[in-house]
């Protein structure tokens, strides 16, 4: 709360009286000077108008009040030198009296316009200067990622455009201030009277006020005794405060001028909504994160629940018929379950593989032990595990001839290439073709093609392949199969390798993935002596 306040009035001369008090004594003499060679060389009766040249240069030059002061000293002295009787202020001939008065008259009516276009000259550069500075600072604010970002060149701005020493924005944290841009260094001022700005409603004016204030400290700076005096101008909006505009000007000075209060007032304004979007933002940005976030915890968890279900039944029902006494179960019974519990394990294994892997690529886990290795060894040895689970799929392999040798970690290429095979085996039907190729990319470069002769995906949806979670509707497929990502699993270990992953129509009418992997740099060649 505000204590002892007491109103600040506005008190700053827009230019030295001395210098004004000087203009106005030497136009008067030279004035006199003219009119005493007009009246004696072109016998003017009265050349008194003379003194209006002096009355508008002093009036342009001091305002009203001046050019008044003039126009009657201007009256006083030709009354004094020029009417008879001399050296006195009476006059004798009524006509002389009416010119002076007449005079008089036109020299108040002129200085008065003289000052009126001054002020008014002075009013509009004062206006430019103030729209000038509040455009600068609402286009920081406007095209900028954040307000922070740009508070630095705003309290620098404030600091030269409201002629103020040191300008500082602090952010509200109870008892304690965070700075958030400041134009000084060392520690900050401190006063045990604050001079505050206090906002009106309406259209009524602010206004300054000096009252007993709590300076709150600032986090990691210290503060010390201020020898000027301290400004305040609170940050808010909308019933939300964020903190304080603070300056210092030098101590007994005036209080800033309008121009400069309705700048830092309107200021703090723009901070106040700058800070106020910045939050909104980042609240919607939580929101947003929070948002998918669920979305994907629900479709992990609809994922587990469905493909963890599936595999598991089969392996209970097999396991309790093999357990039950009454069953009678020949050599090649027993064969067979072993076996079909054995395939379930091995899918189980694959998911919780792909679960984990998915988990290393979110958190950015993942560090390929990079070696140099022979493609179409590493392709063929991925292949031969996944035979049994392509099932009757022909499968073609074309690799170029002289195909550099690949920087890749094995078990990272593994993943990719079984990957991709575990979807063709889950969404193509039995017997569908099957191709992998290998052949030179871009310079430095080696592409790995395995394309189906599937259904395929739709163009609409080709880029989101690779999305998590993400299912493709293909034309004929039935219920739903796999969690959905498999082909993120792809993309997220082929970018581990310094590779890239795309998709696309394959020439055999399905899908095609294309792998780009880093080729091996080329050994040295060594020269032999002839």
């Amino acid at each position: 709360m505000l204590s002892n306040v007491r109103d600040v009035t506005t008190i700053r001369p827009t230019r030295s009286s001395l210098g004004v008090v000087v203009v106005a004594v030497v136009s008067i003499a030279l004035g006199t000077l003219v009119i005493a060679a007009l009246e004696e060389a072109t016998q003017i009766p009265d050349a008194s108008a003379v003194y209006l040249v002096a009355v508008v240069v002093v009036g342009s030059l001091g305002g009203t009040v001046p050019a008044v002061l003039t126009a009657i000293a201007s009256f006083l002295v030709y009354d004094l030198l020029f009417t008879e009787p001399r050296f006195s202020l009476a006059v004798t001939d009524t006509s002389e009296l009416l010119n002076l008065i007449l005079v008089l008259i036109v020299a108040l009516a002129v200085g008065r316009l003289a000052a009126l276009g001054r002020e008014r000259a002075a009013e509009a550069d004062r206006r430019a200067a103030e729209a000038t500075g509040l455009f600068a600072l609402s286009r920081l604010l406007a095209t900028a990622d954040s307000t922070e970002a740009v508070a630095g060149a705003i309290v620098e701005r404030l600091a030269r455009d409201a002629d103020l020493g040191r300008v500082w924005i602090g952010l509200d944290g109870g008892s304690r201030e965070r700075i958030l841009a400041d134009t000084g260094d060392g520690p900050l001022p401190a006063a045990a009277i604050v001079t505050a700005l206090v906002r009106t409603p309406g259209d009524e004016p602010a206004r300054w006020v000096r009252a007993h204030e709590r300076v709150p400290q600032a986090t990691g700076a210290a503060r010390q005794a201020s020898d000027g005096d301290l400004i305040r101008v609170r940050i808010e909006t909308g019933g939300s405060a964020f903190g304080s505009l603070w300056a210092v000007k030098p101590a007994g000075s005036p209080v800033p001028d309008p121009e400069a209060t309705r700048l830092l007032s309107l200021a703090a304004d723009q901070v106040a909504l700058g800070l106020r979007r910045d939050r909104l933002r980042g609240e919607a940005t939580s929101a947003e994160i929070a948002r998918r976030s669920d979305a994907l915890k629900s479709a992990l968890l609809d994922s587990v629940s469905h493909d963890m279900r599936t595999p598991l039944a089969s392996i209970r029902a097999t396991a309790g018929n093999l357990a039950d006494p009454d069953m009678a179960w020949s050599s090649d019974d027993v064969r067979r379950a072993a076996e079909t519990i054995d395939a379930e394990a091995q899918r189980l294994d694959r998911f919780v593989r792909s679960v984990l892997d998915l988990s290393r690529i979110e958190s950015g886990a993942l560090r390929p032990d990079l070696e140099v290795f022979d493609l179409p060894e590493l392709v063929e040895r991925t292949v031969a595990r996944l035979r049994p689970v392509l099932g009757d799929r022909p499968i073609e392999v074309d690799v170029a001839p002289g195909l550099p040798l690949v920087r890749v970690d094995a078990v990272f290429f593994d993943a990719i290439v079984a990957n991709i095979l575990d979807n063709v085996a889950a969404h193509t039907p039995p017997g569908t073709p099957l191709a992998v190729r290998a052949a030179p990319g871009q310079p430095g470069r080696v592409r790995l093609t395995i394309e189906d002769g599937g259904p395929g995906v739709p163009p609409s949806e080709l880029e989101h392949i690779f999305d998590k979670f993400g299912r493709t509707s293909r034309p004929g497929e039935g219920a739903r199969r796999g969690m959905g990502v498999g082909l993120s699993i792809v993309q997220g270990m082929a970018v581990a390798l310094d590779g890239s992953a795309t998709a696309r129509r394959s020439e055999l009418g399905g899908l095609a993935i294309d792998i780009d992997l880093p080729a091996a740099p080329e050994p040295p060649v060594e020269e032999v002596a002839g």
